[in-house]
Parts: structure tokens; sequence; C-alpha cells
């Protein structure tokens, strides 16, 4: 509860992650209640974030929960440089010149690269496994999202970034490893801006220039499966991303082959909506996302929805939807 309290008064976002562990403590969207702060739509761990003084102390009465500052609305941006996990846990091609041995290094080499110093003096945290959190003010302006080693806008090797989409382990946190600590307890630096250039998100990938209906002009039940499969995907956990967003393009594929969902519509509102797959903590591409979606499209169209006169469940997926759906919770 203390760290918890001390983060929010900092201005951090917080939401409790489960005892000892480093994932969410709260309810996932195949669990949500649709009650409370979810009564409209379900809320994430990063909308339910909070820097509340009297909601942290009530939820953190509960359990010692472990702390998780939600990067994005805290106005931070995280480098997180990490660790080999064992001996096999070697540089990556590009990143086996001699005296890069973790994290630290790249990242030390990265500044070198762009003729910049390293920018250690900053608030600063010790993770568990030996790594560090170095924390910035994040850029005004420019909404930056996470990254994960050389992908896509990644730094490289054993360097990942948290942003928009993304949370970090607060200090006073532990875990199996050991602790989270604060070794440079200092107001966050504001982020360089060669590195804000360089972790800028590339532009959104065009979708096709098919015909597109807007959501307020299509029948109410399928403007609801719309919403339905739209939220899911948006939502979407990074090790469930693929899976997510194939069942919901196959889920809204049965109404574009039933004739009730222009598939540009259903193209263009799934491809928005896997955004944060592109430019999130995962290793997703734009031509992963896309063939996806295509794919998910196309077999969903082979077998057409049959829509109710009065749908009782308006976004329940057929028997071969439903079944994608039981391989892994979100």
């Amino acid at each position: 509860m203390t760290a918890a309290l001390d983060a929010a008064r900092r201005g951090w976002h917080v939401f409790p992650l489960r005892p000892g562990t480093k994932r969410p403590a709260l309810h996932s969207l195949d669990r949500c209640p649709r009650t409370g702060v979810c009564a409209e739509a379900h809320a994430g761990w990063e909308q339910r974030a909070t820097t509340d003084l009297d909601r942290i102390r009530a939820a953190w009465s509960a359990r010692p929960f472990n702390v998780g500052i939600a990067t994005g609305p805290s106005g931070l941006v995280v480098v997180d440089l990490d660790t080999p996990k064992s001996a096999e846990d070697l540089p990556t091609e590009g990143w086996t010149r001699s005296g890069i041995r973790d994290g630290h290094d790249t990242f030390a080499a990265v500044c070198e690269q762009a003729g910049q110093p390293v920018p250690w003096d900053t608030y600063a945290v010790r993770t568990a496994r030996g790594g560090s959190h170095l924390y910035f003010a994040a850029p005004a302006g420019t909404a930056l999202r996470n990254t994960e080693g050389e992908q896509g806008r990644g730094l490289g090797w054993k360097v990942d970034t948290r942003a928009h989409g993304g949370y970090v382990v607060a200090a006073g946190s532990t875990t199996p490893d050991g602790s989270y600590e604060i070794v440079e307890d200092r107001e966050p630096a504001a982020l360089p801006g060669w590195l804000a250039e360089r972790l800028t998100p590339t532009p959104p990938p065009t979708v096709s220039a098919t015909a597109t209906v807007p959501a307020d002009r299509l029948p109410s039940y399928v403007a609801a499966a719309l919403r339905g499969e739209v939220e899911k995907v948006a939502c979407a956990q990074p090790t469930q991303h693929s899976r997510v967003l194939f069942c919901s393009a196959v889920a809204l594929g049965q109404l574009v082959g039933a004739g009730h969902l222009p598939p540009g519509t259903a193209e263009q509102h799934l491809t928005h909506a896997a955004q944060h797959m592109i430019t999130g903590s995962c290793r997703c591409t734009e031509r992963e996302v896309e063939r996806t979606i295509r794919n998910g499209l196309r077999v969903g169209r082979s077998d057409p929805r049959t829509v109710p006169d009065r749908p009782s469940t308006p976004t329940q997926p057929s028997p071969r939807t439903a079944l994608l759906d039981e391989q892994g919770a979100a």
C-alpha cells in the first residue's frame, strides 16, 4: 500500500497486480460483469488505473497486491533494460559485438550510435532480476506506444519501452526473483528528443479501398456485433493477439457472408482496433495483422451467420468461433 500511495502522489496511475507476480489482479474481458465501471464497456487495467488515494487504500487493504503503473495515463515512457534469463540467452545478430552483455550495454551503444549521452540521470528502479527501469516524462503531442527488443521501432536486444498501452511493476513490489527498488529517487527527466523521434510509431497501415458503411447506419444487431468484436480486439492481451483477432474476423466474416456487413467496413474497424498490436509490446507486424484479418474474414464468409429476428445474445458466435474462443482466455 505504501508503494502504491507513493506512486499515486507522484501523479502516476496505479492498479493492483497479483501478489508476488507481474500479472494484473483485475478481471479480464471474458469475465467482465458489465457492471459498475464496466457498465457501458469493459474497462481494463489501463482505464481503471487511478491516483485516488482512498480507492488505493481500499484495494490494498484487501490483499498485499504488487503495484502496476499504467505508463500512458501517467505521462511516462519507461525504458526497460533487461538481463539475460539464462546462459543460452545470448545477444541477437547485430548485437554480438564485444561488451554487449545485457540491456544496459545495448542502450549505451544505441546512445553512442546516435551521438548522444546516455540519459542515466532520471528516476530509476532496479528490477527483481537485476535490470533497470528508467522513467522519463513523455513528450507532449505524441502518443508513444510500447516496443520490445528490435521489433518495429524497438531500440535493440534486451531493451523494451513502455508507454501508452503498457505498464511497469513499481518499486516496492516483490516477485520470486526478488524486489523492485528505487536506485535514483528524483523527478523523471524529459524523454530526449532524439529518443522520442526514434520511438515514434510508424503511420497506421492503409486499408483496402472497398465500400464501407458507418456503424450507425447498420442494423442494430449487426452494429452491436461489430462493436463487440472490435472491443475484443482492442482489449486483447499480447499473448492472445493473433487468436483474438482471427476469432473476431471470423465472427464478422460470418455477417459479411450473410450479406449483413460490407467487407470493407469489417476490415476497416478491425484494422483500427488492432493498431495497438502493431505498435505494442509483442512482435505483430502490419503484414501479419492484415493477413490474420483477411484470413478470418474469408473463413467466416464460408459459414454465413443467420440473423435471428429477436437475438437474445447479440454477439453469440457460431460453434466454430466458440470453439476457437475456448482455447484460451484473454
